[in-house]
């Protein structure tokens, strides 16, 4: 803004730079120049400027509204200028007032200055990981900082866990059963591939038998633990027994001739 200077009185050397007529009596002096007080006006809506503030932009007066109206930045909610305090965001300009999460309509003064943007829109946090954060697939809560993506879903860290026994994967190694994560002794439980005599999961040779399975190595005789990995073995009472042992067994009940082989 700029100040106006008034004299009275003759001033033969006073031009009116509006009209360039001779000034005698009141006179502006103003932006380097010298005016008949109802010519000083504002350039934009006419109205004179008398002894009070106005604005200059390339060396035009303005009046105060014109000058904010034509030059102050506009706030992107209502549209009308900003004289005062001004935020500037997303390549935008507002007043504090109306820079607001556009769901549940509160200022971020008020919340703080934090905002996520989703689709060039201006969110408080709460919103944002409400209606467009990930929802973890162990829990359903929303997913704010880490995240784990695996079977095409995604977890929170401490969420990821065996479906079975709750326990996290060591060294991040989870095994998949009908879209669930599960840990190698479940999983494999699940699929029937732990060994009858060791509880422990086959990965590699199985022998199955009698309804179950063995590692090769603990398919054995009831009696002498001989491995019974050669093809036939005899079954009483839901146990295996090596050719030998089991004519003993025979020796004391004649009625055990029950065959099995894998």
């Amino acid at each position: 803004s700029s100040g106006i200077t008034q004299s009275t009185g003759v001033n033969k050397r006073g031009v009116c730079a509006a009209c360039d007529k001779m000034i005698v009596g009141r006179m502006v002096t103003a932006l380097g120049k010298t005016w008949h007080p109802q010519h000083f006006v504002c350039i934009r809506c006419k109205v004179e400027l008398g002894t009070g503030k106005f604005f200059e932009r390339d060396d035009r007066p303005y009046c105060e509204r014109d000058y904010h109206a034509e030059f102050a930045p506009r706030c992107s909610y209502c549209d009308e200028p900003i004289i005062d305090k001004c935020i500037t965001a997303l390549q935008k300009t507002w007043h504090p007032e109306h820079f607001v999460c556009v769901h549940c309509k509160i200022p971020f003064t008020l919340t703080g200055t934090e905002y996520h943007v989703y689709e060039g829109r201006p969110y408080c946090k709460r919103d944002y990981h409400e209606m467009f954060a990930p929802k973890c697939s162990g829990c359903t809560k929303t997913i704010a900082n880490n995240v784990i993506t695996a079977l095409k879903q995604q977890w929170h860290v401490e969420c990821f866990v065996c479906y079975e026994c709750k326990n996290r994967f060591g060294a991040g190694t989870y095994y998949e059963h009908d879209g669930k994560p599960y840990c190698e002794m479940h999983y494999h439980q699940h699929r029937g591939s732990l060994c009858a005599a060791c509880n422990k999961p086959i990965s590699g040779r199985v022998i199955t038998a009698m309804r179950n399975k063995f590692h090769p190595e603990h398919f054995v005789c009831a009696f002498c633990i001989t491995p019974l990995s050669k093809g036939t073995f005899k079954e009483h009472e839901s146990k295996p027994y090596c050719h030998t042992c089991y004519q003993k067994l025979s020796a004391w009940d004649p009625g055990l001739r029950i065959p099995g082989s894998f």
